[in-house]
């Protein structure tokens, strides 16, 4: 029976020897311990009482937490807390995410002797210098992280039920992952074929958020490359807007970038060095004949293959040879970087002067409005640049110029009499036949690039676009399977509320995502092994295995006796204990006892996560509880919360405002650090951790 001690309070008078903080760590210490040995997080059905069943995202163990990620475990814990006072029987578990290649680049760069992250562990983590060595291997540096995030979530006080803590590398939790994606594939959900991926050249794999810096989800964009002509040479330009090619008025490039003369298959084309390179990972055959400056070019023209008019090529900072073929077809009357540009140089005489242009090469260039979108005038662009008073093509506004522009238009704007064939459609109707045109006639073809590019790996190698050639996939563009994960969305409880609009946005955008690598830690694909289960793919209903791993552990089961009839039998309720036990050799009480606590705790009453996760982790959780389990059990409530900053500042060893959780436990004490990570902001802000308002909170207490 638990029985509270006495209350304690700290007289300065009477504990002179002992300091405010060593009296508050005592009282933190004692607590814990009579929560640990009266076990009373530890929960099991109680048909009594009315069961709460709460997770939290599992951590990386690939470094130590900080104070920046108490946030999410904190709200999840106070709310585990409350709901208990409520009579509510709470089970609140906690795991550790070793999947993937986070762990191993971080080891990797250690044997490397990264100076940067040898810092970082030293100085910012406390890191012993001898223990380094260790941690060079992977599977030794997550159980290091493990063992000191899991001793932080202790001294915090987070009330978690540890017997049913596992990892994604225990082997009978990889027999778990087999069983779910044998379902999947039962469903047709598993496809597997050529799709564009985010892909790491140095790895030589797939990656997804959790495998960059940053934890950055590359976003991938296709491109609509048409071919302007120069001569025998193809220009190819990168739109997002084809059907914009009727308003074009010159070609930009720009000149101090480096350009290459290339054969792409067959054909002759002028295209960035960067391109270049990027095109080999998208089946085509590249090969370079010679390398030029892209002044070179500044002067000449080309024709548009939609009007056959022959066009300038003039010069602009604003094109980014990174970015796909680092040529840019300008029209100023409907892009608002365009607009800004020709302005500038027709201001600029002297510009043009230094590629031997007179000023009347430009003078007579006229803005093509090409489409009708009722609140602008006849030049959109323009209308929007002089609100915002842009007046430079380095303006940063440009970015939110153009997103304003194309949003409008997409979806107001009609084609006009010039564009041909295609006046009287709507811009999203017109986009799509341009683009299908051009490319049936060979004047165009496609590029997919990262629209958030720079993303890097891991590794440090920036992220490039792949077509990648016989990759598994979760077919998350499935439409009757994205019927059924509306339907769970409308069903569920979504806080903040004005997040639902995002949850069906990201339903309605999945498509195929890349489920397997070739390396890192994991489970193996079990009908093709030399693949890795990647880490947002093993991660998405493992909520339910917290339901039976104590009773895996607890009964000393060995992985190879949990069959997929053994997971059908506790999960879907398919057979029957006796026969399931004579082909597994479970005891059939255990395996009963299994399938009843399962039924107890699912389904899962709270989901708690950051809001970054929403476009993935979070949007797959509801995806694949829709296809394993039946509707009882699918998830009633997802929790996001914004993230921590440091006095106003984003949390980054780099800005050197780091403070790790333990490091922080030790200066300002548990109670503290849970009220200011929660009482600073509402639930999707971030909260703006500062430690003079944790050291008044410590005052205070």
């Amino acid at each position: 029976m638990f029985s509270p001690p006495e209350n304690e309070t700290f007289n300065t008078t009477q504990n002179s020897s002992e300091s405010f903080m060593e009296f508050l760590r005592r009282i933190e210490e004692k607590w814990q311990k009579r929560w640990e040995e009266a076990k009373i997080f530890e929960v099991n059905p109680d048909p009594s009482k009315p069961k709460f069943f709460i997770t939290v995202a599992y951590p990386y163990p690939n470094s130590p937490q900080h104070i920046g990620h108490a946030r999410t475990y904190t709200l999840a814990d106070v709310y585990a807390r409350y709901t208990r006072m409520q009579g509510y029987n709470v089970l609140l578990p906690m795991a550790f995410h070793y999947t993937g290649t986070p762990v191993l680049a971080m080891a990797k760069r250690l044997a490397e002797n990264d100076e940067d992250l040898i810092s970082d562990f030293v100085d910012v983590y406390k890191i012993p210098r001898e223990k380094l060595k260790e941690l060079t291997d992977p599977l030794a540096m997550a159980r290091y992280f493990h063992e000191e995030i899991k001793e932080g979530m202790r001294r915090i006080g987070y009330s978690i039920d540890w017997r049913r803590e596992f990892t994604t590398v225990d082997h009978h939790y990889n027999r778990f992952i087999e069983w779910q994606f044998h379902k999947l594939r039962e469903k047709g959900y598993i496809t597997r074929g050529s799709h564009p991926v985010g892909w790491c050249p140095k790895d030589g794999n797939p990656v997804g958020q959790h495998d960059t810096q940053g934890d950055v989800e590359p976003e991938i964009g296709e491109f609509t490359l048409i071919k302007f002509r120069h001569g025998e040479w193809v220009l190819p330009t990168a739109t997002l807007r084809p059907e914009t090619v009727f308003g074009v008025t010159n070609i930009w490039l720009n000149p101090k970038a480096k350009y290459v003369k290339v054969i792409v298959d067959s054909e002759k084309w002028i295209v960035s060095q960067e391109c270049a390179e990027k095109l080999t990972y998208q089946n085509h055959k590249v090969k370079v004949l010679e390398n030029l400056e892209g002044k070179e070019l500044i002067g000449k023209t080309a024709k548009n293959p939609a009007t056959d008019q022959d066009i300038l090529i003039l010069p602009a900072e604003f094109v980014d040879p990174k970015n796909a073929t680092g040529v840019v077809m300008s029209v100023p009357g409907h892009a608002p970087y365009d607009y800004v540009a020709l302005e500038n140089i027709k201001s600029q005489p002297e510009r043009l002067a230094e590629y031997g242009l007179p000023a009347e090469a430009v003078k007579f260039i006229k803005v093509i409005s090409i489409i009708e979108a009722h609140q602008y005038s006849e030049v959109p662009a323009a209308d929007v640049v002089r609100r915002m008073g842009i007046k430079e093509q380095t303006d940063l506004k440009l970015e939110d110029a153009t997103k304003e522009v194309y949003r409008h238009e997409f979806h107001n704007g009609k084609m006009k009499s010039n564009a041909g064939k295609y006046a009287g459609l709507s811009v999203a109707e017109a986009k799509e036949k341009v683009k299908q045109d051009l490319i049936a006639a060979g004047k165009a073809t496609t590029m997919y690039e990262l629209l958030n590019r720079p993303v890097k790996c891991r590794c440090g190698a920036e992220c490039v676009v792949k077509i990648f050639e016989n990759q598994w996939f979760i077919d998350y563009g499935n439409p009757e399977w994205k019927a059924l994960a509306h339907k769970c969305l409308k069903r569920m409880r979504i806080l903040p509320e004005e997040l639902r609009a995002q949850y069906k946005y990201v339903i309605d955008w999945l498509h195929e995502k890349a489920c397997a690598r070739k390396s890192g830690l994991g489970t193996r694909l079990p009908w093709d092994p030399e693949w890795i289960i990647e880490s947002l793919s093993d991660s998405t209903i493992y909520m339910a295995y917290y339901t039976i791993v104590r009773h895996i552990k607890e009964s000393k089961i060995q992985p190879n006796q949990l069959t997929d009839k053994a997971f059908d039998y506790i999960f879907l309720g398919i057979g029957n204990a006796k026969d399931v036990a004579k082909e597994t050799g479970i005891d059939a009480a255990v395996l009963e006892n299994m399938r009843q606590e399962f039924l107890y705790f699912y389904p899962l009453d709270s989901r708690h996560s950051a809001h970054e996760l929403i476009s993935n982790h979070l949007t797959f959780m509801i995806f694949n509880h829709t296809a394993i389990f039946p509707e009882n059990h699918w998830p009633r409530q997802i929790v996001t919360n914004g993230l921590v900053t440091m006095e106003g500042a984003k949390m980054s060893k780099s800005f050197g405002n780091i403070i790790p959780l333990r490091e922080g436990l030790k200066t300002f004490g548990a109670d503290p650090i849970r009220l200011s990570v929660l009482a600073t902001a509402e639930l999707l802000q971030d909260a703006d951790f500062s430690p003079a308002v944790a050291k008044a909170m410590r005052d205070r207490l």
